[in-house]
C-alpha cells in the first residue's frame, strides 16, 4: 500500500496513478486515541488505519496524482537518524573531495556512526529544495529511507525488520565545508522524503532495490542496496543500540557514489525499486 500526505495536511493511498483521500478514516482512528509524546501518531496507529481501509478501490471520487501537492509522508518524526558512508564506491569518492576541497573525510560508518539531521529540514518532493550559500558546493544524495513502526530500543538483526513500517525515497542534500555534518546538513529543506511511504509488507528484501538519481535527465547515481557496507537490519540495530526509535523516526541509510553539486533552477528526478518515482526542483533560498 502507498499512504501520501498531500494538500493541506490530507492523507492518502495512491493507485494506478489516482489519490484516494482516506483523512476522515484517519481522523476516525486518532479520535480519542493516546500517542505517545515522541511518535508520530499516524504511524503509531497505521495497522488500525490499514485494516479500516480495506479495499481501496472501494473509494469513491479518487482525484489525479499529477493534481495534488507531495508532502513529506511522515510529518512528525521524532528524529531523523542517517548513514554517512555506507557504500564503498561513494567513500572512495568523497576520499577524493576530501583531497580537493576544504572537506573533512568521513571514516567508515563503523568509526564514525550515525548522525542526525534536523526535523525542521524534513519536506516533501511538491515543496522543492531551497538552496543557501550558493557560492559553496549542494550536493544530491539519493537514499532509501525508511520509517520505524513501533518502538525500539536495542533491536537484534534477527528481528530488526519487524520494526519498519514502510520505506520512501530519501534525498539528503548537503553543504559541503568545514563544519559539523549535521550542522551542514540540516538546513531547511535539506531533507527531503517522499513520495509516499510503500508499507513493509510490499518490500521484503529492501536489501536488494536498484536506486537511481538524475539531474535534468542526466543519470548521476545508479546502484543497489545490496552494495551497502550495513545492511537495513544492521542500521536498524546500529541506530537502537545508541537511541530509542520511535514510530515515525526516519532512517535515511546512506548514498551511493555519483553524488554531485546542484543549482536553482534543476530537477531531481529519484526512483527507487518497488517504491516509484519522484521529482524535486531546486530553488534558491
Amino acid at each position: 500500500m502507498k499512504i501520501c500526505r498531500f494538500n493541506d495536511d490530507r492523507l492518502g493511498i495512491v493507485q494506478d496513478n489516482q489519490v484516494y483521500d482516506i483523512t476522515a478514516i484517519r481522523d476516525q482512528v486518532l479520535r480519542g486515541q493516546s500517542t505517545d509524546g515522541w511518535a508520530d501518531p499516524v504511524i503509531a496507529h497505521l495497522p488500525e488505519l490499514v485494516k479500516l481501509i480495506g479495499d481501496v478501490r472501494k473509494l469513491r471520487d479518487p482525484v489525479p496524482l499529477a493534481s495534488v501537492r507531495l508532502l513529506s509522508p511522515v510529518k512528525r518524526p521524532s528524529k531523523l537518524v542517517a548513514a554517512p558512508t555506507n557504500y564503498r564506491a561513494h567513500i572512495s569518492e568523497m576520499q577524493k573531495v576530501s583531497a580537493n576541497n576544504t572537506v573533512r573525510r568521513s571514516p567508515d560508518i563503523g568509526e564514525a556512526g550515525m548522525f542526525l539531521k534536523a526535523t525542521s529540514a524534513l519536506i516533501g518532493p511538491s515543496e522543492g529544495i531551497r538552496l543557501r550559500f550558493p557560492e559553496r558546493r549542494n550536493d544530491h544524495e539519493v537514499e532509501l529511507a525508511l520509517v520505524i513502526g513501533k518502538t525500539a530500543n536495542q533491536v537484534g538483526q534477527e528481528n530488526a525488520l519487524d520494526y519498519v513500517a514502510g520505506y520512501c525515497i530519501g534525498l539528503d542534500i548537503t553543504l559541503r565545508g568545514p563544519e559539523d555534518r549535521s550542522f551542514r546538513k540540516s538546513i531547511d529543506t535539506y531533507a527531503v522524503l517522499g513520495p509516499w511511504l510503500v508499507t513493509a509488507d510490499e518490500i521484503p528484501d529492501p536489501d536488494n532495490l536498484q536506486l537511481k538519481l538524475g539531474v535534468n535527465n542526466e543519470l548521476h547515481q545508479d546502484a543497489n542496496t545490496k552494495d551497502m557496507v550495513y545492511s537495513i537490519r544492521r542500521l536498524i540495530e546500529f541506530s537502537s543500540a545508541f537511541y530509542t526509535l520511535h514510530p515515525g523516526d526516519v532512517i535515511y541509510t546512506g548514498t551511493p557514489s555519483g553524488v554531485a553539486p546542484i543549482r536553482p533552477g534543476d530537477t531531481l528526478i529519484a526512483e527507487i525499486e518497488k517504491i516509484g518515482r519522484m521529482e524535486v526542483a531546486v530553488k534558491s533560498a
